[in-house]
């Protein structure tokens, strides 16, 4: 996968995992390979954490938003 700046989908950054964590189990797969799909891994991995927490921010946002309507109203 090239290195890109862009962000990706979530779904689409767990396929690629998926692949890379098959290209690392191929017995056949040489050292150098090994290291550059491994730092892709990682790579991706951060950017996953980066939109869940992004995700359960604003999750928590609109919670708090929500439940701050509903005490006014009472």
């Amino acid at each position: 996968m090239a290195k890109e700046d862009k962000k990706i989908d979530f779904e689409s950054s767990l396929k690629e995992l998926e692949s890379i964590v098959e290209k690392l189990e191929d017995e056949n797969i040489n050292l150098e390979d090994s290291v550059k799909s491994f730092e892709e891994g990682v790579n991706l991995v951060k950017q996953c954490q980066k939109q869940l927490q992004d995700a359960e921010l604003k999750v928590k946002k609109l919670l708090d938003d929500g439940s701050s309507l509903e005490i006014n109203k009472s």
